[in-house]
């Protein structure tokens, strides 16, 4: 199914998704839904011989012994087939949901990332995908029913076509009946699917926020009571809704069956005047009971497939792959300088959260090679948003941003990104270094763990760390770690040292700065330390989102910072 996932990941696959997913396994389906076929109607033989068996003479009753036997291992034989098959196609969906899934949140922007939230791509990964792949379970189920319901049908019309016109109408009722509550239970469902991301949401808080939590019984408390379980009950509420009218389409179901055995063997010139007629007819319905009662209750599934399909549809939708330059990405010959600067650059985003908006410049700047850039601010001036807008992570919606001269816009921008190394305030930090290291990498890695003092912590083996668990200050020594062995031009560190003890703190403005910038690396540094402001080439100041002051420090100082 490798080619399902690729077609579900390419642009515009939306309503291609069910397509996608059948094409990449046409064999496997279409062997299972044979032998859920031949499994249907092997079942409705065995209804045959048993009712010729009740009728008929011992001798013609042993005749058929044999034919008893090999339905009867046809039918279970087909349904393990089936269900074997089905189970596998179910997992392979899975799996390359999942891919698919992984590949389109990596290929989106940024920007389009954090406006889908990361709750609602764990819901995509792990409820609505499983809701998908969880309709290869019900279709032996369906198929095998329907099968049973079509050939049970054909042999009531054998034994009496007036009973059988009545069934018909019956099953019409019925399947009326299920279509009443069918908006219904889809809108109760969809809902129920846009509360699960708010549910996620609540658990990520529940792990997030574990240490405010405990410190605050009375506020943890709360947090269960009333907001986490606020969102549980929303969830189910709305399944529990959507399930119980299925659930009254079934019964309504089974009334009009029941009633329509009551017209077989109690209605006067119901036409069913030959024993062995009504004796069939009656079993036959009995029978027919199970099955459509059996695909009423897979319908559910089917419901919540549909609803998963195209919530995953919905978030492809709203995270286009970003438009990339290939040659870009992979510059020819390693680029050892690079000067980024920002004429009139603006940038406009609305906090998905919250809805607050926020307006960053007009800013101009230029980053040197060789130089450090000191950029510094209070609390929501702009500092983090300016470092991902000249990262390249959120591209400008105004003004240039150039490299070495030349505009970085649209495809270009993901090329732009491969000169820039970053350690931002939310960093992840992988449990590998990624990519393919080799000995001299290692031995690189193992120098910077001696030097950042974790090589007593931390050990390094075919590229894994030994540990993540770590203090928030030694994540961050591993984490500068990954940013200088990438070896890019332009480096940004935000707010890197705030979590560090004095001794590192000091050694990495007095030593690892200026020896970054001594390779010719172009450095940005977002910082409160103003006690080192001195050993920038420049500091610049942020409020709401403009400079307020650029000053370079003296010249005199800055020698003395690069030499230090």
């Amino acid at each position: 199914m490798r080619a399902a996932a690729t077609a579900i990941a390419d642009p515009g696959a939306g309503a291609a998704l069910w397509r996608a997913l059948a094409r990449g396994a046409r064999a496997r389906l279409v062997l299972a839904g044979a032998a859920s076929l031949v499994g249907g109607v092997a079942t409705t033989g065995l209804i045959v011989l048993i009712n010729g068996a009740l009728h008929g003479s011992e001798a013609a009753r042993a005749d058929r012994v044999a034919s008893f036997a090999a339905t009867a291992l046809v039918a279970c034989a087909a349904l393990v087939v089936s269900r074997a098959l089905f189970a596998d196609l179910g997992q392979r969906g899975l799996a390359d949901l999942r891919s698919a899934i992984a590949e389109r949140v990596q290929a989106a922007s940024f920007a389009d990332l954090e406006a889908v939230g990361s709750a609602r791509v764990q819901a995509l990964v792990t409820e609505d995908a499983n809701q998908v792949a969880n309709l290869f379970t019900a279709l032996p189920v369906l198929v095998t029913n329907g099968a049973v319901v079509a050939a049970t049908l054909a042999y009531l019309g054998y034994l009496s076509i007036p009973l059988f016109l009545a069934s018909a109408v019956t099953i019409a009722l019925g399947a009326a009946g299920y279509s009443a509550c069918y908006g219904r239970v889809m809108r109760h469902l969809g809902r129920a699917g846009a509360e699960q991301d708010r549910l996620f949401a609540h658990f990520q808080a529940l792990q997030a926020g574990a240490k405010e939590l405990r410190l605050n019984r009375r506020k943890g408390r709360h947090f269960l009571d009333a907001v986490l379980a606020e969102a549980v009950a929303r969830v189910a509420d709305h399944r529990r809704r959507g399930l119980a009218l299925l659930a009254l389409a079934a019964g309504w179901g089974r009334i009009l069956f029941l009633g329509l055995v009551g017209l077989a063997l109690f209605l006067p010139g119901s036409g069913a005047q030959n024993p062995a007629v009504t004796t069939g007819y009656v079993i036959a319905l009995l029978y027919l009971m199970g099955p459509l009662e059996a695909v009423l209750n897979t319908m559910p599934l089917v419901n919540l497939a549909r609803v998963g399909a195209r919530r995953i549809e919905t978030a492809f939708a709203e995270l286009p792959p970003e438009p990339v330059d290939e040659p870009g990405i992979h510059p020819a010959a390693p680029v050892r300088t690079a000067t980024v600067t920002l004429r009139g650059v603006t940038h406009h985003r609305a906090d998905p959260r919250t809805g607050d908006r926020f307006a960053l410049g007009p800013i101009d700047l230029t980053l040197r090679p060789g130089e450090i850039t000191f950029l510094v601010g209070g609390n929501g001036s702009g500092k983090t948003s300016l470092a991902r807008v000249i990262a390249g992570l959120h591209p400008p919606t105004g003004g240039t941003l150039s490299l070495d001269g030349r505009p970085v816009e649209g495809p270009a921008l993901a090329g732009y990104r491969a000169h820039v190394a970053a350690v931002f305030s939310d960093f992840h930090l992988f449990e590998t270094l990624l990519g393919q290291p080799d000995a001299a990498h290692e031995a690189q890695a193992r120098a910077w763990l001696a030097r950042l003092g974790l090589d007593g912590r931390v050990g390094l083996r075919d590229g894994a760390f030994s540990t993540r668990d770590l203090s928030t200050g030694q994540r961050k020594r591993l984490a500068l770690l990954v940013a200088c062995l990438e070896d890019r031009p332009v480096m940004i560190f935000d707010e890197w040292a705030a979590d560090q003890d004095p001794e590192s703190r000091a050694a990495f403005y007095e030593t690892i700065l200026p020896e970054l910038a001594a390779e010719g690396r172009t450095i940005l540094v977002v910082t409160h330390d103003d006690r080192w402001f001195d050993r920038a080439d420049q500091v610049v100041k942020l409020e709401r989102g403009t400079v307020v002051e650029h000053r370079a420090a003296a010249p005199r100082i800055r020698a003395a910072g690069a030499g230090a």
